[in-house]
């Protein structure tokens, strides 16, 4: 007997729809914002990295599902919409805010029904649920995985050494930062249920690790237990004057191995060329009137 294959209930077409509200839903949310969007200059902050982040976890979340026997359409949906209210409400609320979106737009475009969306909204509203996940939806289940699982690895990584700039760090605190890594993968691993999620985070801290390591063996100061640290040697402005290294400030140099700026001039043999002389040789009638016409 062979395997059932259950149709998609959400064409490529639809879909590509929904990808396109949500993405201008997003950028809208920024622009409307009082001084220019909240954290703007933070990337993570803004419609492009938050879609980004969307579209990681709808892969992640549709790997998951699909291993899992979850229904893979209802996943897809709700990762999609999981975060379009995260640049227009409190962090506390919108989850909420962002199932209320994606039932206005589910249920005044096309004709899905009223159990799917249902379904998708209850997983978006629960996709911040903090407790443990056998207490949800097998597919809410998997969006939550899929949300902490794009938090590490090699995407984890990268937002956590771009944020070294703005909190003004060394390329020697690397390790220090790939280490906050490291700790938020292994914490949200504790939180993972299924087997498909904790096979994708074991790669996927595996591959931090082997980073970290990287780092520390060709970036010395990163392994060294105590870095050396100089402080100004206070007599050395006494030594050091206006760049002559080894003359004391306040002595009188040798007289033979000094030339004045007096005696340079006095020994040139240079001709300089007055003004007045210039004047003299040119054939420019200085008393002709200046052409001020701009071309334009």
């Amino acid at each position: 007997m062979g395997v059932k294959i259950k149709e998609s209930a959400i064409s490529d077409a639809e879909f590509e729809r929904m990808q396109q509200f949500v993405y201008d839903y997003l950028a809208a949310s920024v622009e409307a914002e009082d001084d220019g969007g909240r954290m703007r200059w933070y990337p993570w902050h803004s419609a492009e990295y938050r879609f980004n982040h969307i579209q990681n976890v709808i892969e992640i979340a549709t790997t998951i599902a699909d291993r899992e026997g979850a229904a893979v359409d209802v996943v897809r949906v709700s990762a999609l919409f999981h975060d379009i209210s995260k640049l227009e409400a409190d962090q506390e609320v919108h989850a909420e805010e962002g199932a209320r979106v994606a039932r206005e737009y589910l249920q005044t475009h096309g004709d899905l029904p009223q159990s799917f969306i249902n379904e998708v909204c209850q997983s978006v509203a629960d996709h911040s649920y903090q407790g443990p996940l056998t207490d949800v939806s097998l597919e809410t289940q998997s969006l939550i995985e899929a949300d902490i699982l794009d938090k590490i690895g090699a995407n984890g990584t990268a937002l956590i050494l771009l944020r070294m700039g703005y909190e003004s760090r060394s390329h020697t605190d690397a390790a220090e930062m790939v280490d906050r890594v490291l700790e938020r993968g292994r914490n949200a691993k504790d939180r993972i249920a299924s087997d498909t999620a904790e096979s994708i985070a074991h790669q996927r801290l595996k591959r931090v690790k082997w980073f970290r390591e990287w780092l520390e063996s060709e970036v010395p100061a990163m392994s060294t237990a105590e870095k050396l640290t100089f402080t100004p040697d206070p007599e050395a402005d006494d030594r050091i004057t206006h760049g002559n290294i080894g003359v004391t400030a306040g002595t009188n140099a040798d007289p033979d191995d000094s030339h004045t700026d007096s005696d340079s001039d006095s020994n040139s043999d240079t001709e300089i060329k007055t003004d007045t002389d210039t004047d003299t040789d040119s054939n420019i009638n200085t008393n002709s009137p200046v052409d001020t016409h701009i071309t334009d």
